[in-house]
């Protein structure tokens, strides 16, 4: 069985939900554009001030981007189990008590991400009661992020657990296969001998 083989039954025992899919290239596209625009937004803020002419709403801009690309990448790394999740426990078990671990981790998880919710949400509405300077928006556009993640950390988390009680959490990478390196002086012809 070559490595496709096996990826491709890997893929079919680990369903995952294709709307799922496409939230997370488009959260991954937008966290992108963040990063992107919170670099532009902080050089042009560096070199308008070494010119003497300061932009003061640049660092509402840099804020802004960094915060929502901050909240929104912890979402897709939990989609990705790259970010609030305990591999090396549940990794080193197998079988049952892998099982256990792994519901247990993720309950966890939800359990954060609902206390994201919750006073996410209550930040968010006393932030219309503080101002940013100097555009005068309320705060409340900051915060409106950790409640937006805390949902999309939830929905993440709960496919994770449907998935893992349906088909198991046990999902053991394919093994890498060592291609020779041929020596640099050999030629093309000795290069495409086994």
């Amino acid at each position: 069985m070559t490595i496709a083989d096996k990826l491709v039954l890997q893929r079919q025992h680990h369903l995952k939900w294709r709307a799922f899919d496409r939230l997370e290239l488009i959260l991954m596209i937008i966290c992108g554009l963040l990063c992107l625009g919170f670099s532009l937004s902080v050089m042009s803020d560096i070199v308008t001030r070494t010119i003497g002419h300061p932009w003061l709403w640049l660092q509402e801009v840099t804020s802004t981007l960094f915060i929502y690309a901050i909240f929104i990448g912890a979402a897709v790394a939990t989609r990705r189990n790259d970010h609030l999740y305990l591999t090396a426990i549940s990794e080193a078990l197998h079988g049952t008590p892998r099982m256990i671990v792994e519901i247990i981790i993720r309950l966890v998880v939800l359990g954060v991400a609902f206390c994201l919710i919750w006073f996410g949400y209550i930040n968010y509405l006393r932030g219309f009661g503080s101002f940013r300077l100097p555009s005068g928006t309320p705060i409340a556009s900051l915060y409106a992020a950790i409640p937006l993640a805390g949902l999309l950390i939830a929905l993440f988390t709960v496919e994770q657990l449907v998935n893992g009680i349906r088909n198991g959490f046990d999902h053991p990478e394919p093994p890498d296969e060592d291609f020779p390196i041929p020596p640099a002086g050999a030629s093309a012809q000795t290069r495409a001998r086994p």
